[in-house]
């Protein structure tokens, strides 16, 4: 019963060496160890690849494929493309991934939905998309 005793008379029954001080300058006069106010983040941090994730397309789909875009996108020979080359660095555009992705559609006899082909980011991509395709086309 001293908190309600204490919060009517504004006086502190909790321990003598408080006593005749009101309650509202015990707080104002009170002081906490300052501790940083801060809030936790996500930190977004690059981490080296400890693996590589192979693509599941046929080597001889991933080579033809790179022969295409080096030919799309005008590449000279001695250039290197591979699985994991992505189009962006490439300096392939918007443009440039459509017409890649229409001349894989007339190389390989297939053709290529448009939700399937917004997906497609490396030339990996791309030879396990047509894969799949050849594979259901033949099923």
């Amino acid at each position: 019963m001293a908190a309600p005793v204490a919060a009517a008379t504004g006086r502190s029954a909790y321990s003598p060496a408080l006593r005749g001080m009101d309650a509202v300058s015990f707080r104002v006069s009170a002081s906490f160890p300052r501790q940083r106010a801060s809030f936790p983040s996500i930190r977004v941090q690059r981490i080296p690849k400890r693996f590589q994730v192979s693509c599941s397309a046929k080597q001889e789909t991933i080579e033809k494929v790179c022969e295409i875009v080096k030919g799309q996108l005008a590449l000279p020979e001695d250039s290197t493309v591979t699985g994991e080359t992505k189009f962006v660095d490439l300096g392939a555009d918007s443009l440039d991934t459509v017409e890649i992705v229409m001349g894989l559609e007339e190389a390989f006899q297939i053709s290529v939905d448009e939700s399937s082909a917004q997906e497609i980011q490396t030339v990996g991509d791309a030879a396990a998309l047509i894969d799949k395709l050849i594979t259901e086309k033949v099923a």
